[in-house]
């Protein structure tokens, strides 16, 4: 399944980049955090729990992989591609054709609070003309 918000916002690649990282979670997110860097990848709290998770910095932005998650949940936060190249995309992504309409809820819940840590975070910055 595959998840979309398009966030009226203009940022750059690189401020997504230098904002947006495992230390940074919780002034973005009311449910996350980082619970111990392990090097190649960090446990952090999730909506669903503990995991193993994986940071990188991406083409357009940075993706976060839930690695030990049975449905292999990603997301990534990017710019200046489609579907939006001057908005902010949030998207995720698992690798189930259904789930429970409680589960995709619960995804839809995780996606309001990036969207709204990225709204608050990014409202002072604008984007040159």
């Amino acid at each position: 399944m595959e998840f979309f918000r398009i966030i009226d916002k203009q940022v750059t690649q690189d401020i997504i980049q230098d904002k947006i990282n495992p230390l940074s979670l919780e002034s973005f997110t009311e449910t996350m955090f980082l619970i111990e860097d392990k090097g190649s990848y960090f446990s952090g709290a999730t909506l669903w729990g503990e995991f193993k998770i994986t940071y990188d910095k991406i083409k357009g932005g940075v993706r976060f992989t839930l690695l030990d998650c049975p449905n292999a949940f990603v997301w990534t936060i990017t710019t200046g591609y489609p579907p939006e190249r001057n908005k902010i995309v949030l998207h995720c992504t698992i690798n189930r054709k259904q789930k429970p309409a409680e589960f995709v809820a619960e995804i839809k819940e995780f996606l309001d609070e990036w969207e709204a840590g990225l709204l608050s975070n990014f409202k002072k910055l604008v984007f040159p003309a």
